[in-house]
């Protein structure tokens, strides 16, 4: 079974599928993992008529802790602050960083068919009073999360540490408190604000009494988490690899769970990185291409692709600049909705490809075997049909396709000719884009010896009568250098010198086929008479 089936055939009674993200900068795509795993979840299990709440949080009471994006006079005033309580960085259109940060990524959920029953803010959860009672039963078992956290993951904590955060009362940090005292029946802890707590923010030095309560304070990461899962009845909530080594948060958080809230922790799924060039990406680093970015190039079924081909514990290495990675990932698509459909494709095709075809559509309710019928042109022939002069890209779908298309498969043209756009803008290789050298030979055609001279010749006399498409002229450009016993590169080159002026170009047999058959077999004849240079 599909991974998502297989937590949903497993799955006894109502679940509570949670996922949640601190919003420290600019969220980079490979967050978007976590959201399209859980929502994957939570479609399997509606998919199997297992009752499902998917909950999406924003953990803003979190401190700034990362200085890539705010400017030096604001690292003075915002490090260690909650990120609830630090300005927009971009001039106010949100309440706060967090907000601004967080709707973005947000923002991109829609797009992608991510639609959770609840999104909660974890700054409004404590302000309400719902940790309350787990701050509470946290100060009270000090001392058995400060054994859990020495082994379980060998930290080891001074026997005045408690495990909560409070918001210092004189300079607003949070992540710079350190609560060294609790009395439970007056319902007050004691706190310092020190100044060499973290290396990454300084405190005030300022120290006091203060009930934590109401929002003014916050459980560590673990404690916190530990409590969410018991307060919003959560069953299933996965974690990124860094999360779930052994002895890590995930391992810490259900100790917490277990041994001071007593419930037992959710399924955890764990997940690998996406990573780019090899390079784990880092929200709070500025490593790595945004979201919001990349979605705007890459259409949401194929971003929703881009996760889930490999099962979650597998890493995702995507390098979408200067490379065909976008390209690659569309033909990947193609095949997919090809084998779903039932027709023959080439390659080898994933594990239950009709699933991760199922999943990677946008509508959870969509007719799966219309979609997978849909006519989808390729992304590569509609990039280069993008960039010729002239082209009535519909009406060259529409002869390719050979009947008029569907409204849904003009929507999915459209898709595409947009992403085609944003890919040769922001992340083509120069071998992507092109211009025909349409006013005469190109100078450096004449850099062709003999052998591919005589190629050029021949290739013409067979593409006279061929049928007009890129599959089709391909194949004869394939079939002619080998009847001719010359290596294709030394094909492709030919072809290229000749109406690119360049050694190298995109798919030769699309390029052609967009061209007029007349100009094409004119411009071979003309490279096959060509001389050889000197």
């Amino acid at each position: 079974m599909f991974w998502a089936d297989e937590i949903a055939a497993s799955a006894v009674g109502p679940q509570v599928v949670n996922d949640s993200k601190t919003p420290s900068g600019t969220v980079h795509v490979g967050s978007l993992r976590g959201p399209v795993v859980v929502d994957t979840i939570a479609r399997a299990l509606r998919n199997a008529s297992v009752p499902v709440e998917l909950r999406y949080g924003v953990d803003d009471l979190d401190p700034m802790d990362s200085q890539a994006l705010l400017t030096p006079d604001a690292i003075e005033r915002s490090m260690g602050v909650p990120l609830a309580h630090v300005p927009d960085p971009t001039g106010g259109c949100h309440p706060s960083y967090a907000r601004h940060f967080a709707g973005v990524f947000i923002d991109t959920f829609d797009g992608l068919g991510i639609r959770p029953d609840t999104y909660y803010w974890m700054s409004e959860v404590y302000a309400s009073g719902a940790m309350d009672r787990y701050i509470r039963l946290a100060l009270d078992a000090a001392a058995t999360i400060r054994e859990i956290y020495r082994r379980v993951a060998h930290v080891n904590h001074p026997d005045e540490w408690h495990p909560l955060f409070v918001i210092c009362e004189n300079c607003g940090r949070i992540g710079t408190t350190m609560v060294t005292g609790w009395d439970s029946e007056r319902g007050v802890v004691r706190y310092e604000c020190r100044t060499d707590l973290v290396t990454w923010a300084a405190g005030c030095g300022h120290s006091g009494e203060v009930s934590p309560f109401g929002g003014r304070a916050k459980l560590p990461y673990n404690v916190d988490w530990a409590a969410k899962w018991d307060l919003f009845g959560v069953t299933i909530e996965p974690a990124g690899k860094d999360l779930s080594t052994a002895g890590g948060s995930r391992d810490r958080s259900d100790a917490v769970a277990r041994e001071v809230f007593g419930n037992e922790p959710p399924l955890n799924v764990p997940y690998e990185f996406l990573n780019i060039g090899g390079r784990k990406m880092s929200t709070s680093k500025g490593v790595g291409a945004s979201a919001a970015q990349i979605a705007e190039v890459v259409p949401p079924e194929q971003l929703r692709l881009l996760f889930l081909r490999p099962r979650p514990n597998t890493a995702i290495e995507f390098a979408p600049d200067g490379t065909d990675a976008i390209p690659r990932l569309f033909d990947e698509s193609d095949r997919l909705a090809a084998a779903t459909a039932g027709r023959e494709v080439r390659g080898e095709l994933p594990p239950h490809h009709d699933r991760v075809f199922t999943y990677s559509l946008v509508d959870a309710g969509a007719d799966v075997a219309a979609e997978a019928a849909a006519y989808r042109p390729a992304f590569s022939h509609l990039a280069l049909l993008e960039q010729i002069p002239g082209i009535d890209v519909v009406e060259r779908v529409t002869a390719e396709k050979g009947a008029p298309p569907t409204n849904r498969e003009l929507e999915i043209v459209e898709e595409r000719r947009s992403a085609a756009r944003a890919w040769l803008d922001a992340y083509a290789p120069d071998t992507a884009r092109l211009s025909v050298q349409r006013e005469g030979l190109p100078e450096r055609a004449t850099e062709v010896d003999d052998a591919q001279r005589e190629y050029l010749g021949a290739l013409a006399g067979a593409l006279e009568t061929a049928a007009w498409d890129g599959e089709t002229v391909q194949a004869a450009i394939f079939a002619m250098a080998t009847d001719r016993g010359l290596p294709a590169g030394k094909a492709f080159a030919a072809l290229y010198l000749a109406f690119l002026g360049r050694p190298s170009g995109p798919r030769a047999g699309w390029l052609l086929a967009a061209l007029d058959r007349s100009f094409v077999l004119d411009r071979l004849r003309q490279a096959a008479g060509a001389g050889v240079s000197a």
